[in-house]
């Protein structure tokens, strides 16, 4: 990497440090619907020593994943990984992608003082609720604020962050829940309780039925989550300038993602150095392009 770009990525994890520390242990909100409880295989006692029954926690799902744990071979398993989480997050960006052709045609007709169909009043009335944009505000102000939000995450910095949090597949969530983001929820049931959880705590780590259910939750939350809004300025200013999505910038803006900060921001522009040779986007060219 080159200085000039390190000295950028200092100067904006110094910015992003300075805007979010109070959402710096911030995770975003799920909502999912109550998932079976883990199933008990009692173990029978013996005569010496009584033996506590074994608890073997039950998939909520039925995703056949690979065994990410049984590979030895640390090239084959990152490959396995990534080839194995790519499509879900291709699928996501490229929903992303049509969504903003319509809001730039919307845009563009509005700019020209032209009217938007009652189809297309319908479709924007609901993207309005979907991220959180204010319903009182103009149609112009609701399209330039939708068009901040309603856009990719590199492929790269998404598959990275999910071997992070997930531990390359091997972690309980990822196995049980198909969380492969760290994603808590709120509500008792919503997913599972973590072993380490504090007395009084509520939360739990949230559980999906689908691998695209949990890419599309991951990509939801960047996208209208009030933490990352800074990740979003980022991203927009990126396009404003003509400039590539460059996925070590936008990790600066992933500052409230983990209560370890800036370290978990460094970790993950480690990660997206040293495993640049399973990251190619062969695929989704477009996903590069500027509106």
């Amino acid at each position: 990497m080159k200085s000039s770009t390190l000295i950028k990525i200092k100067l904006l994890l110094i910015l992003v440090v300075f805007l979010l520390a109070p959402f710096t242990f911030l995770k975003p909100p799920v909502t999912m619907e109550k998932f079976a409880q883990s199933s008990k295989i009692p173990v029978e006692k013996s005569d010496e020593k009584a033996v506590v029954p074994q608890v073997i926690e039950q998939p909520l799902h039925s995703v056949i994943l690979p065994d990410f744990a049984a590979i030895r071979n640390i090239s084959e398993k990152k490959q396995l990984f990534f080839d194995f989480m790519k499509p879900a997050v291709i699928k996501q960006n490229n929903l992303l992608l049509t969504t903003r052709t319509k809001l730039n045609a919307w845009l563009e007709h509005i700019s020209l003082e032209l009217p938007l169909s009652i189809q297309e009043h319908q479709e924007l009335t609901l993207l309005v609720k979907k991220y959180r944009v204010n319903k009182d505000a103009s149609t112009l102000a609701q399209l330039n604020e939708l068009l901040l939000r309603v856009d990719i995450v590199p492929m790269p910095l998404v598959l990275v962050q999910a071997a992070n949090e997930s531990a390359w597949g091997t972690s309980r969530f990822s196995r049980i829940g198909l969380n492969f983001f760290g994603i808590w929820c709120y509500r008792q049931g919503c997913g599972m309780v973590p072993n380490g959880r504090d007395t009084g705590a509520k939360h739990e780590v949230a559980a999906f039925a689908s691998l695209d259910e949990a890419v599309e939750r991951y990509f939801y939350n960047i996208n209208s989550h009030n933490a990352y809004r800074v990740f979003r300025t980022i991203r927009f200013e990126l396009r404003a300038q003509n400039q590539p999505l460059n996925p070590q910038i936008l990790a600066t803006g992933l500052l409230p993602y983990s209560e370890r900060g800036a370290d978990y921001v460094i970790d993950i522009t480690a990660m997206l150095r040293h495993n640049k040779q399973y990251l190619v986007e062969k695929t989704v060219s477009k996903m590069t392009v500027g509106d």
